[in-house]
């Protein structure tokens, strides 16, 4: 028994208290670097979640000090050091609202509104993320108060994820959903007391000194504090985890229905829609070609009842269009949208290459005639833009030391305008520079 009591004594590999008190105050304030580290944590994590990107919120988490001041009030309430627990307290109130006031004018100023997966993940806590932050919270002390502290620091600050709920409060607020800015501050909030409880926990089972000593009345009061706030915190996440298990059960019945009623024989499902409110669920379906008769309608109603789907309604949408002659006209509507797009894009290249002169053959072929010039460069100019009639004149610029005498100024225009194939010409001198 003793060799056992040995293996999992935590007081083994322990640092010294006081050593590891001066790590934890140390880690606390938010000012200066900490502050800017925050900032851009919250920032990245922000633009991660905006673009549903895992491994951008990881990193955000990796680098975030929000930590520290949570584990500063579970070391504050498990030694009775109320001086650090105000000064936690402080310090965490001004990082979540720095977090907030950052990733609000971040999503207020993103073009990208969508709400992600990974948003959404955050705006329905439940017992897990209990289970999380309070076992996560564990693991973060135990290695705090370890001489190695190891690779747990890490971990702990992706698992309990402290982070994407604040930021998703900011996207609440920014886009002006209460519901996901409440929901997202209530996980925020279980994330903080868990691993504050977490942390409380683990210094009184290693029996850290007092600051003060209170009388045992005063000592249950404080407990059944912590208690009564742990609970309240339990109650909704409790609630949250067995709707949510509901909905599983009632999306894998639904699944099973389906397929053995409907895919298995032979019927393709095109739409699928279900809703569970509890009491009033309900199935919404739309079917390629398949049109039933009441008679089969009344007799999938009465098959629900086998699949423990007996508080559901069934309503299955058949048009008297044939969905099939439907899709098919949609595929040659979508067809011709394509073939009205080949038209355009070849009527732009058209009209590129009748705007478009081959400048280097004509340099070319224009020194032949007019050896003194050393570059030229024809294009095609709208005139008379204010008019109701745009012209299009060809327009011909040329280089040379000196500029060319008015009549072969005038042969140039008549070479250019027969070399083009065009009615007018209009000639400019640029001097070589």
């Amino acid at each position: 028994m003793g060799r056992i009591l040995d293996f999992i004594n935590l007081a083994k590999g322990e640092d010294d208290k006081t050593t590891v008190l001066e790590n934890v105050k140390s880690n606390i304030s938010f000012r200066g670097a900490n502050l800017w580290i925050l900032a851009c944590a919250i920032v990245v994590a922000s633009i991660g979640l905006n673009v549903n990107s895992t491994a951008v919120i990881i990193g955000a988490m990796l680098i975030s000090p929000l930590m520290g001041p949570i584990i500063g009030a579970g070391f504050s309430l498990g030694i009775y050091d109320f001086g650090l627990l105000k000064k936690s307290l402080k310090n965490l109130l001004i990082a979540t609202v720095v977090s907030l006031v950052v990733s609000t004018i971040y999503f207020y100023l993103s073009p990208f509104k969508e709400t992600q997966s990974e948003l959404l993940a955050r705006t329905s806590p439940n017992i897990y993320d209990i289970l999380i932050a309070f076992f996560g919270g564990l693991v973060g002390v135990i290695a705090i108060t370890r001489k190695e502290k190891g690779n747990p620091i890490p971990g702990v600050a992706i698992a309990t994820a402290l982070m994407p709920p604040l930021c998703t409060a900011g996207y609440g607020l920014a886009i002006g959903n209460f519901r996901f800015f409440a929901g997202a501050i209530f996980l925020y909030t279980i994330n903080c007391v868990f691993i504050c409880v977490a942390t409380f926990l683990i210094v009184k089972f290693l029996k850290y000194p007092r600051i003060i000593r209170f009388e045992k009345a005063r000592e249950k009061q404080i407990t059944y504090a912590i208690t009564f706030l742990t609970v309240i915190l339990l109650l909704p996440s409790v609630y949250f985890a067995y709707a949510l298990f509901e909905q599983k059960k009632f999306d894998q019945k639904i699944a099973t229905y389906l397929d053995r009623e409907f895919t298995q024989k032979g019927y393709t499902i095109i739409y699928k829609n279900t809703d569970f409110k509890g009491n009033a669920n309900k199935i919404e379906l739309a079917l390629l070609s398949k049109k039933f008769t009441p008679e089969e309608k009344n007799e999938l109603d009465s098959r629900l009842s086998i699949y423990g789907l007996e508080k559901t309604k069934l309503v299955i949408r058949q048009d008297t269009t044939n969905l099939k002659q439907d899709i098919l006209n949609q595929i040659k509507n979508e067809k011709a949208d394509i073939n009205q797009k080949d038209v355009m894009i070849s009527e732009l290249k058209k009209e590129i290459a009748d705007n478009t002169y081959d400048n280097k053959s004509l340099l070319e072929e224009a020194k032949v005639l007019f050896p003194s010039v050393t570059d030229i460069s024809i294009s095609n100019h709208p005139f008379h833009v204010q008019r109701e009639k745009v012209e299009i004149y060809p327009v011909a610029i040329y280089s040379s030391v000196k500029e060319l005498p008015k009549s072969d100024v005038e042969k140039l225009a008549e070479w250019i305008r027969i070399r083009i194939k065009k009615v007018k010409v209009q000639i400019f001198w640029k001097r070589e520079s």
